[in-house]
């Protein structure tokens, strides 16, 4: 199977990409019934905002941890990092759209000139940026589990792998910016 993705990881990238962004726009848009899921108590629906918060700070510190070990040459410190961010990225997920396929979007409750104007420009800014890094992530990581350290240098791993990190730290700090708009002013 290792073989397999090796060869097509551009192909596995694509399919990846697919089902995941189908998964979340399933449940943005709630195509999924509410009652096909097994309810959390309020309790648990109310703090998955705040839990994801805290998720956010954290990966945004792994990630920024991670990237900068590579920078110095700490390739484990580095590897081991990245795969954090990508499970806290993962649990961020999961529980953002099982919040939102039962209880859909939050709603800003501001003025609207701050909605108009603030909430919904880095609102849009921060989802572009997710969606954007989804096949990104999938490929910096493919490359990486299916070849070795050594001839990670050789492929588009650096690269892209610098553009991907970028896009998900902004992501991750505009995510925070959400939350605050949203639950503290």
């Amino acid at each position: 199977m290792q073989r397999l993705v090796e060869r097509h990881v551009p192909a596995v990238t694509g399919l990846l990409t697919v089902v995941s962004l189908a998964l979340v726009f399933a449940a943005a848009l709630r195509v999924v019934p509410a009652g096909a899921l097994p309810r959390a108590p309020e309790a648990v629906l109310s703090a998955v905002p705040h839990v994801n918060a805290v998720i956010s700070v954290v990966a945004f510190g792994v990630v920024g941890a991670s990237w900068r070990a590579i920078r110095r040459g700490e390739v484990e410190r580095h590897r081991k990092g990245m795969l954090a961010g990508v499970v806290l990225f993962a649990a961020f997920l999961v529980l953002y759209l099982y919040r939102v396929a039962l209880l859909g979007p939050t709603h800003f409750d501001g003025p609207a000139v701050v909605e108009q104007f603030v909430y919904y420009p880095i609102l849009g800014i921060h989802i572009l940026l997710a969606v954007v890094c989804i096949p990104l992530l999938y490929y910096v990581l493919l490359l990486a589990l299916t070849r070795p350290v050594s001839e990670l240098s050789a492929t588009n791993h650096p690269r892209v792998g610098r553009v991907a990190a970028s896009l998900w730290l902004t992501s991750f700090a505009l995510g925070v910016v959400v939350y605050l708009l949203l639950y503290l002013f």
